[in-house]
């Protein structure tokens, strides 16, 4: 690259410095409105490494422009690949200054054994009812302090680089430098950022570097050189190209391509003062069939640009993490990358979200498997049990063909007593589970039918459903150790000590130091039949305060308020361990501990 760095558009005192890169044009231009659109009225000039540059006296921030790239008697239209705003995804490059993250407040996000996540789609989080268009921004920041009221600490937003149209996932991005323009222009991004650390709230964005587009992507061909018809100098141009999405997989290897991906996922940190990245399917940068087991296949260049980019964000922001979604279950993408491993804090959890739901979605109490659940809240990656996210819905558990927890549980029927027990039930899996904790928009207030972008979040089912919003309040409460008497829920450890297959229930605890206030027990039973007079084993001797239970009619008119409020464990025989008779509802969760001493 030598010493000429590419930034795209970069203003001074006097104008604007343009650079881009365009190894294989026989011209480049800057045109726009700071010269009416004339395509000869400012060449760039060639430098070295196919870097094309040009300084316009008098280009200022606001101006729209495209490079006119020649290629023989190609001639070609481009919007700037480092664009920081786009008037849309097919329009026009916007010169803008990008703002350096002084002047932002300072905010330290949560430790991972603390964090709870919240995933949330501005297009369909910050819509009402009624508005025209997608959600928007400055919608979600009205609903920023909900969920502070819920009690959430992470933000994890799906993709909003600019993307095709105005409705998608974000997971097809045109240009991953800009916002997407039908969600606010830059500042409204930054501002939501800001709103949401004064809550207490950490941001983290979702990004899409496995593939680009494929559609309005004007990197295909770029500066119209390819080879096999592919996608030309951002692009691998042969096998290794293709992808589930198209044949779009960004060219790793190359040096200014990583160096595009590198100072996209910087850009986040460092403009916009985000505390992470969620990278999207990294199987896919890692191994073109997304998969484990297939070195013929493996992609060494992407694993490296991971750990580079892993490793530069920790040297910037320490207090930064990266979350991957690989979903192989593969343990190397959380080792630092000095062992070999990819770098990331945490990563996506498949085993506990497909092992939950396969037995909370079960046809009947004998095909659930309480040994899966075992393994679902057992499994780990390595010693630390905060390197999984664990979840029962995310935006891909909710969509493709799939269905809201309720609805899958009761099509038709999300709100029956059948889909609001074993959908809450595993809602408090979650939040007892080691890992960290993360749910899907609309979840709390048991938003029903598939996720699509059109559809926004119906937030009346607050008002129709707020015992189930309060059940999720207290959920994460005790979660977070609120109230002092359940930190076992933040800690490392945990102990499955009780599995009946007959009965279908099942018992863990959980400690950080252990004793008094710490030691939490969790009891559930995955039956359509209530236990009663049920004898299980505690800890520790003494009073047992039961923190939580799923059954209360607090939560639904339809529940049963059936179990109890505390218990006293004591040894029947000499050398057993404590016990005592509890009393659980079907589908119920009980969470109890002892008062701190």
């Amino acid at each position: 690259m030598g010493k000429l760095k590419i930034r795209g558009a970069k203003l001074h005192k006097k104008g604007c410095r343009f650079t881009v890169w365009a190894p294989h044009a026989d011209e480049v231009y800057v045109v726009g409105t700071f010269n009416d659109w004339d395509k000869t009225a400012h060449p760039m000039s060639a430098e070295k490494n196919g870097v094309w540059e040009a300084d316009i006296a008098g280009a200022k921030a606001g101006d729209e422009y495209r490079y006119r790239i020649i290629n023989g008697d190609k001639e070609l239209m481009r919007i700037d690949p480092r664009a920081r705003r786009v008037t849309d995804s097919t329009g026009n490059a916007i010169i803008r200054d990008p703002k350096s993250i002084e002047g932002m407040e300072p905010f330290k996000p949560p430790p991972m054994n603390e964090m709870i996540i919240y995933e949330l789609h501005i297009g369909t989080f910050g819509k009402e009812e009624g508005e025209d268009g997608p959600g928007t921004l400055t919608g979600a920041i009205r609903h920023l302090p909900y969920l502070r009221d819920l009690g959430v600490n992470v933000i994890e937003i799906m993709p909003l680089a600019e993307f095709a149209g105005g409705y998608s996932w974000g997971y097809n991005p045109a240009h991953i430098f800009a916002v997407e323009s039908d969600y606010g222009k830059p500042r409204e991004f930054r501002k939501f950022v800001d709103e949401a650390h004064k809550l207490g709230l950490a941001v983290l964005v979702d990004v899409v570097y496995n593939h680009f587009g494929p559609d309005d992507l004007d990197l295909w061909q770029f500066d119209g050189w390819s080879e096999k018809d592919l996608g030309g100098i951002y692009f691998y141009n042969d096998w290794r190209a293709e992808t589930p999405w198209g044949h779009t997989r960004p060219d790793y290897g190359r040096p200014q391509v990583r160096d595009f991906i590198r100072d996209n996922a910087l850009m986040w940190i460092c403009e916009y003062n985000v505390n992470g990245l969620r990278w999207d399917m990294t199987a896919y940068i890692r191994n073109v069939h997304g998969r484990d087991g297939d070195p013929g296949s493996d992609l060494p260049d992407g694993w490296s640009l991971m750990q580079e980019i892993t490793h530069e964000i920790r040297s910037k922001r320490p207090d930064a993490i990266n979350i991957a979604e690989d979903l192989q279950s593969n343990p190397a993408l959380t080792k630092r990358p000095k062992h070999g491993g990819a770098g990331f804090d945490t990563q996506w959890n498949a085993r506990f979200v497909h092992n939950m739901r396969k037995n909370l979605l079960a046809a009947d109490d004998a095909h659930r498997n309480m040994d899966e659940v075992r393994d679902a809240i057992l499994q780990r990656y390595y010693l630390n049990a905060f390197e999984r996210v664990i979840y029962t819905e995310s935006h891909d558990e909710v969509a493709n063909g799939k269905a809201r927890m309720p609805e899958e549980l009761d099509p038709g029927s999300a709100s029956s007593w059948h889909a609001k027990k074993l959908s809450t039930l595993g809602a408090a899996a979650v939040f007892t589970t080691p890992g960290i904790p993360m749910i899907f928009q609309g979840q709390e207030f048991l938003e029903d039918d598939w996720f699509h972008d059109q559809d926004p979040l119906d937030w009346s089912k607050m008002e129709k459903y707020p015992g189930i919003l309060q059940l999720y309040k207290d959920l994460i409460a005790l979660r977070k150790n609120a109230g002092g008497a359940t930190k076992g829920l933040t800690g490392q450890e945990v102990d499955v000590y009780h599995v009946n297959q007959e009965d279908k229930l099942i018992a863990w605890h959980r400690w950080f130091d252990g004793g008094a206030g710490d030691s939490t027990v969790v009891i559930a039973n995955f039956s359509t039949y209530p236990r009663e007079e049920y004898r299980i084993a505690f800890p520790a001797a003494g009073r047992w305060a039961v923190r939580f239970n799923s059954d209360s009619r607090y939560y639904d008119p339809e529940f049963g308020d059936n179990g109890v409020s505390e218990v006293w464990a004591e040894s029947q025989e000499e050398g057993e361990p404590p016990s005592a008779v509890i009393r659980i509802a079907p589908y119920s969760v009980l969470i109890l501990s002892q008062d701190p001493s």
